[in-house]
């Protein structure tokens, strides 16, 4: 799995890893969700320090988080975005959904 899930404090922090793709991003969505349900947290952080590459899966995965998200009354967050995957975000019009 390329994600692990931290909770403390009402914030859910997913720490990212490896390649985000059409195989993994489900299984990434699958944790991230079930964490999200069990929780009702009031913020996501999305971290994207270790992650590799991400296709056009990984801003689907975030779509569908920050809707999620917003079904809780939450919001949320990217950090960490290396300079490659910054791109891909900005160009997707996703950050301007996010902070």
């Amino acid at each position: 799995m390329n994600v692990k899930t931290i909770y403390d404090d009402g914030e859910l922090t997913a720490l990212l890893f490896g390649e985000i793709d059409h195989h993994t991003a489900r299984d990434i969505r699958l944790s991230v969700d079930s964490e999200i349900e069990k929780h009702h947290p009031t913020k996501l952080i999305l971290d994207f320090r270790r992650v590799k590459f991400m296709d056009s899966s990984g801003i689907g995965l975030i779509m569908g988080r920050y809707r999620l998200m917003k079904l809780v009354g939450g919001e949320i967050v990217l950090c960490n975005v290396p300079p490659h995957l910054e791109r891909i975000i900005a160009l997707s019009g996703v950050r301007s959904i996010t902070k």
